[in-house]
């Protein structure tokens, strides 16, 4: 289900803009924000994203991640501004539902569904062939664990966690290059949630909103942090370390604070 080599970003979307050849010679960004407005949320909002990149969003009010994160997806309009993702500037791009996705707290899908039945619609919904589906829904089923008895009975039954686990499966059906992830898998074990997010793919670039950032050690490379609708810092998820400041709220604001006033921790390099 994921390519995590060979010549082109991924076996789905072998027409993409960051094909290995290209990558070394425009080095694109994966997702690119110019002045992004959306009422008293968005603020004249720019942030680029490189490709490959593991970028988590906290943001003071919490909303204003999961809202950054839906426009990119497409799913809330914008009142002015231009977004470029995956190499494609409108949700209605052909081929977009192969190189986005995205899943939020609620996975939306129709609970009296089983699971073999989700991936499979989410397969049909991105045009792959019946066979392709098949071999896709199959080693998805083995990734996320989902037992051959649970996967083919009502998701109702497993509760949320088998809701959620599904649909993050679903999501990388289409082996997506860019996922957008708002406060993902919740109700899943610690432990095993890790595991989930923990996704293949040294070239697929993700974007994590967390209102609870502690609980995303060893998932993401770099951190994003949105003060009233703007962006106030990028910085490695090393920074905080270095500064001796905790991956939670009141450190990644710190953070901020600090190199707004110039000043950087021994050995960390601004970003």
């Amino acid at each position: 289900m994921v390519a995590t080599g060979g010549a082109s970003l991924t076996s789905s979307t072998p027409d993409a803009l960051w094909s290995a050849p290209l990558l070394r010679v425009l080095r694109p960004a994966a997702v690119s924000c110019t002045g992004l407005r959306r009422g008293r949320e968005l603020d004249e909002l720019s942030l680029s994203v490189p490709h490959g990149a593991r970028l988590l969003l906290v943001s003071d009010p919490d909303a204003t991640a999961s809202t950054l994160l839906r426009v990119l997806a497409g799913l809330s309009r914008l009142d002015r501004g231009e977004i470029q993702i995956a190499g494609s500037r409108s949700a209605t791009a052909a081929g977009w539902g192969r190189r986005v996705a995205y899943l939020g707290p609620d996975p939306g899908m129709h609970t009296w569904m089983t699971p073999i039945e989700a991936l499979h619609l989410a397969g049909e919904l991105l045009e792959l062939a019946p066979d392709e589906i098949a071999r896709r829904v199959e080693r998805a089923v083995a990734w996320a664990r989902i037992p051959s008895d649970v996967a083919s009975r009502p998701m109702r039954r497993g509760g949320e966690p088998l809701q959620q686990r599904t649909g993050l499966a679903a999501a990388l059906i289409g082996d997506p290059e860019v996922l957008l992830l708002d406060e993902p898998l919740r109700a899943l074990e610690a432990r095993e949630r890790m595991r989930l997010l923990k996704l293949p793919g040294r070239r697929r670039t993700i974007m994590l909103a967390s209102r609870y950032p502690a609980s995303e050690v060893g998932l993401m490379a770099h951190v994003a942090y949105l003060r009233e609708g703007r962006v106030e810092l990028i910085a490695p998820i090393g920074a905080l370390e270095r500064a001796q400041l905790p991956l939670s709220h009141r450190g990644i604001a710190a953070l901020a604070e600090m190199r707004a006033a110039g000043v950087v921790a021994r050995g960390a390099a601004p970003a």
